[in-house]
């Protein structure tokens, strides 16, 4: 099959674990991501986050249904002021450690991998992000931050 861009979805942000968490939804269904599987997703959101360290609490997340029984998440938490932590969760993915081809089923991965294709645009947005809201101005703007979310569309090229 050749490779074709997904759909990029960005929901509002949500607290979770007292993290402010920007969010974004890739899949190749015009719909969305079907509210049973990011009901799940968000469910084990706080088993995957790092605990506190100074650093303001912010995390963006990317769920994205792959094209078969798989769905992930992969949050990265903005940590050491200027550090992502990466913590994930996959569902209907055996070959991630998960017991079931059950999508909305999701349990912790402990694999290093950070992101496929698809999920790693909004990464250099957050970035950018990140320096532009938070280390760049004499006073952090976390509000600023969380407001300023990569524009939904589809994964490609933003040029």
């Amino acid at each position: 099959m050749a490779f074709h861009e997904k759909l990029l979805f960005v929901p509002p942000p949500i607290e979770v674990a007292g993290r402010r968490i920007k969010r974004y939804h890739v899949t190749d269904d015009p719909a969305g991501i079907d509210p049973e599987v990011e009901k799940a997703a968000y469910a084990i959101l706080p088993d995957i986050l790092p605990e506190p360290d100074g650093t303001p609490p912010a995390t963006f997340v990317v769920l994205h249904r792959g094209g078969d029984s798989g769905a992930y998440l992969n949050a990265y938490s903005w940590v050491w002021d200027n550090v992502l932590h990466f913590g994930g969760a996959a569902a209907g993915q055996p070959v991630l450690g998960c017991p079931d081809e059950d999508s909305a089923h999701f349990v912790k991965t402990d694999s290093p991998w950070i992101g496929c294709v698809w999920e790693l645009p909004p990464v250099l947005h957050e970035r950018d992000a990140w320096a532009r809201h938070i280390l760049a101005p004499e006073t952090p703007d976390l509000d600023a931050y969380v407001a300023d979310s990569l524009a939904p569309g589809t994964t490609g090229d933003r040029a």
